[in-house]
This record gives structure tokens, C-alpha cells and sequence, in this order.
């Protein structure tokens, strides 16, 4: 991805594997300052993945195969090793898609390179297909971090944004601010600034109100997780703007790689929902909102059905609800997916 560091260009991958380390950029710093991770064992990895050091469903997953690499490399055990990694974030598809492509492939570290080029190149294409979804002088939503930080490079909900100006149209982006976390306030918003998109950030809340004024083309989320009958967990918050933008007579697309699929479950209601804990909704930037008396709850996200689904943008297409049995087709001929 692009960023601007001391007036310079840079581009650095959101996660990679360097001098014996997984080396990730530290999403929880961001935008105030731009630091890298280093993860030197699987309890970093772990630790990485579950404080949302690193974050977003594919980058989550390339996180925990360059993790595997190294534990095999250093000798670790690698039952300890998988059962540590696999119970970070149990939304995440991807993570369990990584882990099941290392272990297929003996945990070696080329695999999980070619893992990380795969996810990047992949969500590269989803930006080329969801190009043709974006007229010029489009207003588009989007909630949370879907972007390059949330895959390594190109992003999902992103990337059609990104192909959109680098295709020479003009377009504007809502920025949900994503409580409680603010993922998109802080890293969208940062994201689509060293892109050099035109965006304003907006209260969760409302994101209803300029839909029915009129002020919203279209909306693009990613996904963490998608089933076999096109349910899918997303960031909390993104069903209630699923349900409004239709409403609405809004398109609201989904943007995901084939690793974000998940197949073997038939709906929503089979998908494992992490709540993480209530300290983020009572407190922000270290300071409390809420009365000492009182508790939280903070489920990390929500199940939207497939009928509030436009379309889903993938590597391989566009496919609407009632076509995914032919994306599934394409994915199970596809080498890569099928490891």
C-alpha cells in the first residue's frame, strides 16, 4: 500500500515475513504514527491476531501462515503452535482457510509467501471487477476497514475505490466511524488520505440519514465471513446499513476473495460470533464515557442475509445471492482454494 512517511513515498505490505519475523504494521497506532510490529514466536502471532494488532479477515489469515512458518522454523511445537493461533478470532474464515493451506502444504515458508501473493493478487482483481460497479462521480459507503491494512495490499471494499481513481473518475466516500474500535474513522479515513480520495467521515448513526436524502450511489463492505446461502458476518453495524440501504433502493455490495467463503456452512445463524471485551464500548482513548456502575457489550460483529445483498464482488466475478453455486464451481476447480 501507499503512504506518506516524513513527506516521502513508501510502500509497505501490511504484513511480511523478514530476517526470521513477521513484521506487521501496528493497526492500533494508526493514523497518529506509523510503527512495525515484530512477532518473533506463535505466542506473538496469537497475540497479534487477538489484540487486533493486526486486522481484517485476509490479513489476519496471511498473519497466522507466516506465524506457522516461523514456528516451524524455530523448532516450536506445532500442535501448541495451531491450537495457540486458531483460537484467536473465531469469526475470521480466512484464519481457519491459512491454517488448512499450511498444513497441507508442511508449514514451509514459501507456502505461506505464495499464500500472501495469492490474497494480494486476488483482491487486486476484486478491484478491476468492482471498477465497472462505480459511475464517475459516485457517493459510496462503506463501515469499517476493508482496505489494504485489513487484507496486505489492495484491500476489498477498497480496491474497487482504489481502481476507481487510478481510472481517472471522481468519487467520494463515506466513512462509518465504526465504534467501538473506530477502524474506519482511523484507518479508512487514513487509508483513502494517502490515496489521495475524497472522503468525510460520519457518525455510525448517520449513515441512514444521507441515504434518504439521496446522498449515497451505492455501499461496499467486506466480509469476514460468508456462507453457502450468502449470509454474511461483517463489522458490527453493518446489517442495520445492509437493512437501510435497501430501503433505500441503495446497492449494497460485499467485497471478499474466495478464502472469505465459507461453504461448508448453510446460513448465517451457524456462524461463531466473537464479543470481545466491554472495556472498548466503555472506554475511549483511555478515558471512560460510560458510569463506573454500569457494563457493556461488545459483540465484534453481525450476520446480514443474503436478501439485503446486491451482489458479492470476488476474484472470479460478480455473482448475485442466487448464483453462488457457481462460484463455488469456480472455486473448487481453482488449485489454490482447493489446499
Amino acid at each position: 500500500m501507499k503512504m506518506i512517511v516524513d513527506g516521502a513515498e513508501r510502500k509497505l505490505r501490511a504484513v511480511w515475513f523478514e530476517n526470521g519475523k513477521v513484521r506487521m504494521i501496528e493497526q492500533r497506532k494508526l493514523p497518529e504514527k506509523i510503527e512495525i510490529f515484530d512477532a518473533e514466536n506463535s505466542d506473538a502471532i496469537a497475540y497479534a491476531i487477538k489484540s487486533m494488532v493486526v486486522r481484517g479477515a485476509p490479513a489476519i489469515g496471511v498473519a497466522a501462515a507466516f506465524g506457522l512458518a516461523m514456528a516451524k522454523i524455530k523448532g516450536e511445537n506445532m500442535d501448541d503452535a495451531l491450537e495457540k493461533i486458531r483460537k484467536t478470532r473465531p469469526t475470521a474464515f480466512d484464519l481457519f482457510k491459512a491454517i488448512e493451506f499450511m498444513k497441507a502444504n508442511d508449514f514451509e515458508l514459501n507456502a505461506a509467501e505464495r499464500y500472501s501473493l495469492e490474497v494480494s493478487g486476488r483482491c487486486k482483481k476484486i478491484g478491476e471487477f468492482g471498477d465497472a460497479l462505480i459511475p464517475d462521480n459516485s457517493k459510496i459507503l462503506t463501515h469499517c476497514n476493508a482496505g489494504a491494512l485489513a487484507v496486505v495490499d489492495w484491500g476489498t471494499a477498497l480496491a474497487p475505490m482504489r481502481m476507481a481513481k487510478e481510472n481517472g473518475k471522481k468519487i467520494f466516500v463515506f466513512v462509518d466511524e465504526t465504534r467501538p474500535r473506530l477502524q474506519g474513522a482511523k484507518l479508512t479515513a487514513w487509508e483513502l488520505g494517502q490515496e489521495g480520495i475524497e472522503h468525510a467521515i460520519i457518525a455510525d448513526n448517520a449513515a441512514g440519514y444521507f441515504m434518504k436524502k439521496g446522498e449515497v450511489d451505492l455501499a461496499i463492505v467486506g466480509a469476514d465471513r460468508i456462507c453457502a446461502n450468502g449470509d454474511f458476518a461483517n463489522k458490527i453495524g453493518t446489517y442495520e446499513k445492509a437493512v437501510v440501504a435497501k430501503e433505500n433502493g441503495i446497492p449494497f455490495y460485499v467485497a471478499a476473495p474466495g478464502t472469505t467463503f465459507d461453504f461448508s456452512i448453510e446460513n448465517g445463524d451457524m456462524i461463531p460470533i466473537e464479543e470481545r471485551d466491554e472495556e472498548e464500548v466503555l472506554n475511549i482513548g483511555g478515558t471512560r464515557i460510560g458510569p463506573e456502575t454500569s457494563r457493556a457489550r461488545n459483540p465484534a460483529f453481525d450476520v446480514t442475509p443474503s436478501r439485503y445483498v446486491t451482489a458479492y464482488i470476488t476474484e472470479y466475478g460478480i455473482f448475485r445471492p442466487e448464483k453462488l453455486p457457481e462460484l463455488k464451481r469456480k472455486m473448487n476447480s481453482d488449485l489454490f482454494m482447493s489446499h
